[in-house]
């Protein structure tokens, strides 16, 4: 049976022709109309209903306010999801979400991410749809035990005035009277197993986002983490990169208009004196350390999590038609132990380098067990959940295959930990490594080589076509993504320069940039040889970072 079309009702006032919002939105498959007055679309959400109201400040005016609280205030209205497109002011957008809108855009509003909009409030109308159902499943339950406890009672008296009855008799009661309570006691299992899952989702609903990244974030991410590049420089471009993107800041000039000249004279004249800072510093640092780059992997380590008390593994409820997780009213994934949804996992992502033979792999014990001092994974475990390692893939640059790789070792003292990688027919080097005391010494120049910020690093230095073709591609599941940048050739780490600041027993202290996604990097010094291994950042690109000697890995590479 063919599904009603929701419905989009629509008040006269938006930024565009509201013909064509409105045809866009039937385009997308929703019903849509449009009411000249915030009476009337209220009185047509009434008469036949609506799962989102589009109003327009400047159709409803210095009545807002009253109009919100009357679709509010409303049976017949009070579950449709209110949209607000207010001015450009942040202050209007935060006093619009104050008086009860459900979500609030600025004008001028671009009509693609209109209707994204009101797509996300029909998520969250469906997912509150989803509750109502189980709520009322839930209560038919409760109203079943309580039949059954009422029989229970009734057995009972029946039992106890049976005793004169001949023993066929009995023998039937006592079945009916175990039957009662079998019935009960199901129940009261179900119950007490429903309490247990839901209040520990509840506890850990807050804490996780998914795995499955929606492709509007990923564009989005992507975009700002570009725009972050290209405006401060904040991810450093290697030589052969400056070059590139001067380049293509010299072709663009050729074809921009007098507006973006200026601005694009200011940008090719900042990335010649980054060129020029780079070749001053001793020429180009790949070919300082042209073979060591093809030994640094990127790890992509997926967390999943394990109830304790039944042994099976936290799932979503369902995906909605987007593929996406289905969503309860506050916007958190509906997570379960039953059915057959996606795993819930965690994506976390670090850096290893080969640092011995057979695969051996250096990197972080916070890469290698993630939970690891980490208040947020860690708090599950006192919610009934043990996080556990799904998988570990590493990803070299120059090869489009992903290799499996296991955790071999933990320093109990350090932040170090070893994994060892299928290297199947691949032939990498390992890295040199200066273990001695005196390898590192503050004021000497460092290079560290890592993939800082993950993904969203990697795609960020891809063009837009490629991120756009991986993304649709991909459905959102992170893994596709990576072996589809491996089979491009797009993972590499990025390098940056630096001196030390300080050295002591146990850390080094250096200023080559980097951040979270960067552990377990190699810091190198002049020679090209390993003197340390990066394991804490700054929020952000720091000026002080911190690597442990490598000369404290030396233990577990003996193993």
């Amino acid at each position: 049976m063919e599904q009603p079309r929701e419905k989009i009702i629509i008040v006269e006032g938006y930024a565009g022709a509201p013909d064509s919002l409105t045809e866009a939105l039937r385009a997308a498959g929703y019903d849509a109309a449009t009411f000249a007055t915030p009476a009337e679309a209220l009185e047509a959400v009434r008469q036949s209903g609506g799962d989102v109201l589009l109003l327009d400040t400047r159709a409803t005016g210095p009545g807002t306010r009253e109009t919100i609280a009357a679709v509010r205030g409303s049976a017949a209205t009070e579950a449709v999801r209110i949209v607000l497109l207010v001015g450009a002011a942040a202050a209007e957008r935060s006093a619009a979400l104050d008086i009860g809108a459900d979500d609030a855009i600025s004008r001028p509003c671009d009509l693609g991410e209109l209707i994204s909009r009101v797509r996300a409030q029909l998520r969250a109308r469906r997912a509150e749809r989803d509750l109502s159902e189980k709520a009322r499943i839930a209560n038919e339950g409760q109203q079943i035990a309580h039949t059954a406890f009422e029989a229970l009672a009734v057995t009972e008296k029946m039992t106890s005035d049976a005793f004169s009855l001949d023993r066929t008799l009995k023998i039937g009661v006592a079945a009916a009277f175990a039957a009662a309570a079998a019935m009960a006691g199901i129940y009261l299992l179900f119950a007490r197993s429903a309490q247990h899952e839901t209040r520990n989702m509840k506890a850990i609903i807050a804490q996780l986002d998914g795995s499955l990244i929606s492709q509007q974030n990923l564009m989005a991410k992507v975009r700002q983490l570009r725009s972050d590049l290209d405006s401060t420089g904040s991810i450093p471009m290697g030589k052969d990169e400056l070059q590139k993107h001067a380049q293509d800041l010299k072709a663009k000039m050729a074809n921009a208009d007098s507006t973006e000249v200026a601005a694009l004279q200011k940008e090719l004249a900042e990335t010649n004196a980054r060129l020029k800072r780079v070749e001053n510093e001793g020429g180009s640092v790949e070919t300082l350390i042209a073979d060591g780059l093809k030994s640094v992997c990127l790890l992509h380590v997926a967390v999943a999590f394990r109830d304790k008390e039944s042994g099976r593994r936290l799932r979503y409820a369902g995906l909605n038609p987007q593929g996406e997780p289905i969503r309860d009213s506050d916007g958190n994934p509906i997570l379960t132990l039953e059915g057959r949804g996606p795993e819930v996992k965690v994506d976390i992502f670090g850096t290893g380098f080969l640092a011995g033979p057979d695969g051996r792999l250096v990197t972080n014990h916070h890469v290698a067990q993630p939970w690891w001092k980490d208040e947020q994974l860690g708090n599950l475990t006192l919610q009934g959940f043990q996080p556990e390692i799904s998988t570990i893939r590493a990803y070299f640059p120059g090869d489009p295959r992903a290799f499996h790789a296991e955790v071999q070792d933990i320093s109990q003292e350090t932040d170090l930990a070893t994994m060892r990688v299928d290297m199947q027919d691949l032939k990498r080097t390992p890295l040199a490594l200066d273990s001695s005391k005196s390898a590192a010494v503050a004021g000497e120049p460092v290079v560290l080589m890592g993939y800082a910020t993950g993904l969203a690093a990697i795609l960020a230095r891809a063009d837009e076509a490629t991120v756009q073709k991986i993304s649709v591609d991909s459905d959102g599941d992170v893994t596709q993504i990576l072996d589809a940048l491996a089979q491009r050739n797009l993972i590499r780490p990025l390098i940056t320069q630096g001196h030390i600041g300080d050295v002591a027993t146990d850390k080094i202290v250096f200023d080559a940039q980097t951040t979270s996604g960067g552990s377990g990097g190699p810091l190198f010094n002049e020679q090209g040889k390993v003197i340390g291994v990066t394991y804490a950042v700054l929020r952000g690109f720091g000026g002080s970072n911190f690597g442990i000697p490598i000369r404290l890995a030396q233990p577990l590479l003996a193993h």
